[in-house]
């Protein structure tokens, strides 16, 4: 638990939801990689935008990505309470009721989505929007308890913030915020499998399908190298077109080398422990790798402006 002792919870109930309890709904963790590839989208858009205009952008995208969790939780609630990693989240902590989520959630859906309709455009603030509906209905409430594939169709809603960014600056979906979309949803099913293979014990208490618990783990090890394979020839795809150069080339080679190399070493894994430790070595590099790929974007796009190369 995270009070120091039983007093100290109940006082912490009585009192109602603290601050971090509505903090710790927005998943800050995951909102901050929403933050990151959507700021990437808006850096690499041409024409640029407005630095204030862009600050409001970006934080609607956090406030947006902040509503999907909130409204992630509330629906979760009842799995939440019976896997290790999210039993300590405001609601099933007995922190929060679920009523308080849900209308944080609604409140900070449609406020994020209007202002960014009037900060920027509508193009941009219809793909927050559609995002938040993916991820809170279509990903939570019908694929995550319905189907192994959820993470497949589900990774959608995490891929679109560079396609808002970018839309938030151009008014338009281009080829290249598409392979921005592309790279992240290509990423998204090894990152969690990966996960799930060591956590699959969770998932299956909570009676969700992940592919480890439905397919078995010889299955879900070969999706991994398929998509690993798969992602790394996308990635290459922007320097490929001219979009990118050098620098993000050599970046994303290195980086999707490596990703394979540990996708393959877990596939070769026979030995159950053996297995869920290769799993957490990749899922944990996996997020490494997101950062390192959009971080070269940037850098390729900043020493491409100044003509350093």
């Amino acid at each position: 638990m995270a009070y120091l002792d039983d007093t100290t919870e109940i006082t912490a109930v009585a009192g109602g939801a603290r601050v971090e309890d509505y903090l710790a709904l927005l998943k800050p963790r995951v909102m901050s990689l929403v933050v990151f590839t959507a700021f990437v989208g808006l850096l690499l858009a041409p024409g640029g935008i407005n630095p204030f205009v862009g600050f409001i952008s970006i934080l609607c995208i956090a406030i947006g990505a902040g509503a999907s969790g909130a409204l992630n939780m509330w629906y979760d609630a009842d799995i939440d309470a019976v896997m290790s990693r999210t039993a300590n989240r405001p609601i099933p902590a007995g922190r929060m009721e679920r009523d308080q989520a849900l209308v944080f959630g609604l409140i900070l859906s449609a406020f994020s989505v209007g202002v960014l309709g009037l900060a920027a455009n509508w193009l941009a603030a219809g793909l927050l929007a559609f995002t938040i509906f993916f991820y809170a209905v279509v990903y939570t409430m019908w694929l995550k308890r319905s189907t192994p594939q959820n993470i497949v169709i589900g990774g959608a809603a995490g891929a679109f913030p560079p396609m808002v960014g970018w839309a938030a600056v151009t008014g338009t979906i281009s080829l290249e915020s598409c392979l921005l979309f592309l790279i992240i949803f290509l990423w998204t099913p090894p990152h969690f499998w990966a996960l799930a293979l060591y956590k699959q014990s969770d998932y299956g208490a909570a009676g969700i399908p992940m592919l480890p618990n439905v397919a078995g783990n010889q299955a879900t090890k070969v999706q991994i190298v398929i998509y690993s394979v798969v992602l790394i020839a996308a990635s290459l795809v922007p320097g490929l077109i001219g979009f990118m150069g050098p620098i993000y080339m050599v970046t994303a080679a290195a980086t999707g080398a490596a990703f394979l190399f540990l996708a393959v070493r877990l596939f070769l894994t026979t030995d159950d422990k053996a297995m869920r430790k290769a799993g957490r070595t990749l899922f944990t590099y996996s997020l490494s790798y997101l950062f390192v790929i959009f971080l070269a974007l940037i850098t390729d796009h900043v020493v491409g402006a100044l003509g350093w190369m």
